[in-house]
């Protein structure tokens, strides 16, 4: 079975700390995932030989400055994974916190504990980051709201990195109008804007399990009523493959570049799946980086700007599978129904439904090797 912590870690704050007396967030609580740096505390990043070699912290994060001035109370620091390495939501030295809107489920990561410690109750509004979805897994994980606001747009100073050119700050609330609270101040740059017209993205509907894009495809019925003009479009008409190498091969470069001397030199203790994530495929990676980077902005240039104007929103599955269960039987089942799956896709010839089954699968061996299996 797999452990289950709190949500926050054992370094937590000694008290809360309270910011301005006045304040569009006063009255409200915050929990700061263990990567923003806070005054006097140590930023541990999920692994204890990180946390150890830190010294406390001179000055807060910009974000948690500015919730502090906005009259934000930080109740807590909040447990992740391994220095974000992974949307499980689990962490060999702190253990997984609950997931409370599906309890015996995985609650999603890297912010784990910024989502359990919300989804629970235990403050209103919760910090986290995003690089490849450890905001947006965790928020659909355990039926929240957060969002990867722009790459740039949120004040990094004092956050602790992963791969710097994907890595931004986001946040989760438990309801739409904290939320929308939270983000007008850590944002400062918002402007009111109307939504004229919602593009469903097929592609994107098409690496979602089938129960998955079921169930969206029935919501997005229910919803056309009361929604904008609505229209259907393919994102990456050569397919999303080609992106999710160019993000493998750019992100594992920046995080080996990171981490490199911190792996070699301090050798640190990672849990299952981590150390070899974190070593192998970075100096593999470095090679190819610059390539893939001059793709990366052709792909970027092709879906922004003009061809994208500011009046429209594109729909898309947050995760192309529901949360997985948390226990080493469950786990084994869900595995042996995944391959029984990509079997039958492999059988079929059908490229689409191959490509699901084989991340179904990915998916349920991070799973299983999440318990300890």
């Amino acid at each position: 079975m797999a452990r289950y912590r709190s949500a926050f870690v054992p370094h937590d704050l000694r008290q809360p700390l309270r910011g301005a007396d006045h304040g569009p967030l006063a009255g409200l609580t915050i929990a700061v995932k263990d990567m923003y740096d806070i005054v006097g505390e140590r930023t541990g990043g999920g692994n204890p030989s990180w946390l150890a070699m830190q010294k406390p912290a001179t000055r807060h994060a910009g974000v948690v400055q500015k919730l502090l001035d906005a009259g934000g109370t930080i109740i807590g620091k909040t447990v992740c994974d391994e220095l974000f390495f992974s949307v499980m939501g689990v962490n060999a030295h702190y253990g997984m916190p609950v997931n409370p809107r599906a309890p015996g489920r995985i609650p999603g990561g890297s912010s784990s504990g910024s989502a359990s410690a919300t989804a629970s109750g235990a403050c209103d509004l919760a910090l986290g980051s995003d690089t490849g979805g450890s905001v947006r897994i965790p928020a659909s994980f355990c039926g929240l709201y957060g969002l990867r606001p722009t790459w740039g747009r949120i004040d990094a100073s004092g956050m602790m990195l992963l791969a710097p050119s994907f890595d931004v700050a986001g946040w989760f609330a438990a309801s739409p109008g904290v939320f929308h609270k939270g983000g007008l101040w850590l944002d400062g740059k918002t402007v009111p804007a109307a939504i004229d017209h919602v593009v469903q993205l097929d592609d994107c509907f098409a690496e979602a399990q089938a129960d998955v894009a079921a169930v969206m495809h029935e919501a997005v019925t229910q919803l056309t009523p009361h929604l904008p003009r609505m229209s259907h479009a393919r994102v990456a008409p050569d397919g999303l493959d080609q992106w999710r190498e160019i993000f493998r091969v750019l992100e594992f470069a920046e995080i080996w570049q990171l981490y490199r001397r911190f792996v070699e030199e301090q050798k640190p203790v990672f849990g299952p799946g981590v150390g070899d994530a974190a070593t192998a495929p970075g100096g593999e990676a470095l090679p190819t980086a610059e390539v893939e980077d001059e793709t990366r902005g052709e792909v970027i240039e092709g879906t922004t700007d003009e061809n994208q104007p500011s009046d429209q929103q594109q729909q898309q599955p947050t995760s192309p599978a529901p949360t997985t269960p948390a226990n080493r039987d469950a786990a084994v089942a869900e595995l042996d129904s995944a391959l029984a799956e990509l079997a039958n896709a492999q059988t079929s010839g059908d490229f689409e439904a191959y490509g699901r089954a084989l991340r179904r699968v990915q998916q349920a061996v991070d799973a299983y090797e999440s318990t300890g299996g």
